[in-house]
């Protein structure tokens, strides 16, 4: 035989224009024999790569995803596909050609919509476009993901924003240098209290009240902090705060052993799923566009493999990229609803993703920024968490804010990678933003420290 053979059908030549007369070319030839089969020919690897990757993972058995190809026509299978997602802008995306390092890595995450980009990248194949072979791995808490990098377990993680702060400080561990490459979400946490509670809507009713967050150096817990100090309450001396995996969290309300939480979605979600608690306030409605979690490295890590951290910077900012566009938010649901990743009902994550959902008190909301997968990783950000580590007392001592927060978030990096993929980032790297209507200038951080009447006594 001659020419490139497609290996899945050596009867199929790929070297020379369709051999059947009944394609305008080989590439169409090639996909009507089968749309997510392997070939041996570049040209067509790179033309399928992504259609194949996300019929397999929206059909990921074979005879279910051949009936629907068979039963719908492949030209409606990929129209179909490719009216949702990018597929065009994805296939044609330049790969850079600096040798990798390291091919084979571990992931760590925490099953929450707000790890959407850097789960997905798995499944929809982004991970595998740059040369990598990622393994996902599911975790059981924070404590345990920051653990598994401080021992190089894991190669590179999902985070809490905080968490790198911290743990390059010191802060309730060993100091290692680690860095925020990107923020995985904004938005997508809410309030959420047990049914028993409908009545009581206003903070000021809360004192006695236990609720949970999923650690202490988390957005979840100084938005909460903020939150109930403005509404009067001590969040020390008021109300109990307990630090709960966030898979537990809706099993603790449903027990009774906390009277809410603010936490990550799906959970807030879950909890009014299972008719057990209703959404009081969306994180986004205290400090709209806040940032959640984030992807880190250890500085270690970005040292001794400069050229595959570049790869997996490309492959996550191109998962976020998808992920920001509403119209696939649907799509990704199905994604990551499975075990492996969030084990979740897709209704449940199509009402967080998509931002029409139910309420839990009789309503219907529609928000559709609800969550949002921008990346940029603000370092004006950065130095709002550290003053709130300052005001309840996990920062001791003095900072050089503006210094810490330029160390660990990484914004000149995300900037330069976000240009290189055509995709639009800030020219600066701080901004004003309000939180509770109350301005934040991160130039000035100790006066905003020094406004608030609540707070740890120094």
């Amino acid at each position: 035989m001659s020419g490139f053979r497609d290996p899945y059908d050596p009867n199929i030549d790929l070297s020379v224009g369709c051999s059947c007369g009944r394609h305008l070319n080989r590439h169409e030839h090639a996909v009507a024999a089968d749309p997510v089969a392997p070939s041996s020919d570049p040209e067509i690897l790179s033309q399928r790569f992504v259609e194949s990757s996300l019929v397999r993972a929206l059909f990921p058995h074979d005879a279910t995803r051949r009936r629907f190809i068979k039963a719908v026509g492949v030209n409606t299978a990929m129209g179909a596909i490719a009216s949702m997602l990018p597929i065009g802008a994805l296939t044609a995306m330049a790969q850079d050609k600096a040798p990798l390092e390291k091919k084979d890595l571990k992931i760590g995450f925490i099953p929450i919509t707000c790890a959407t980009p850097l789960i997905m990248a798995g499944p929809l194949k982004f991970y595998e476009q740059q040369g990598l072979n990622v393994t996902l791995n599911k975790t059981g808490g924070w404590a345990l993901i920051r653990d598994k990098m401080l021992n190089k377990e894991h190669d590179a993680s999902h985070f809490l924003s905080p968490m790198p702060i911290a743990i390059s400080m010191g802060l309730g561990s060993v100091a290692q240098p680690m860095n925020v490459a990107t923020i995985q979400n904004v938005n997508g946490q809410a309030i959420t209290l047990a049914n028993k509670h409908k009545d009581k809507r206003d903070p000021k009713q809360w004192k006695g009240f236990v609720f949970a967050v999923p650690f202490d150096y988390s957005m979840h817990n100084f938005l909460l902090r903020y939150y109930v100090a403005e509404h009067g309450l001590d969040p020390d001396k008021d109300i109990q705060i307990r630090v709960t995996p966030p898979p537990e969290m809706v099993a603790n309300l449903r027990a009774g052993n906390i009277d809410g939480f603010l936490g990550p979605d799906p959970f807030n979600q879950r909890a009014v799923y299972d008719e057990i608690g209703f959404i009081h306030i969306l994180s986004k409605e205290l400090w709209d566009g806040h940032p959640c979690c984030a992807f880190g490295v250890s500085g270690a890590f970005i040292k001794e493999n400069p050229n595959t951290f570049a790869a997996l910077y490309r492959a996550v900012l191109n998962a976020a990229a998808m992920a920001r566009d509403p119209k696939n938010r649907p799509l990704i649901a199905n994604v990551l609803a499975p075990a492996n990743y969030l084990n979740q009902p897709v209704p449940v994550l199509e009402q967080v993703l998509t931002g029409k959902f139910a309420d839990g008190l009789g309503g219907i909301k529609t928000v559709p920024d609800r969550i949002d997968f921008d990346p940029f990783p603000w370092q004006s950000m950065a130095v709002w968490m550290l003053t709130q580590m300052k005001r309840w007392g996990y920062l001791k001592g003095d900072a050089n804010y503006k210094q810490i927060a330029e160390q660990v978030f990484l914004a000149t990096d995300a900037r330069k990678r976000m240009a290189d993929l055509g995709q639009k980032a800030p020219a600066v790297a701080y901004s004003k933003f309000k939180v509770m209507g109350k301005e934040f200038d991160s130039a000035k951080p100790d006066a905003y420290l020094a406004s608030f009447a609540i707070k740890k006594a120094a």
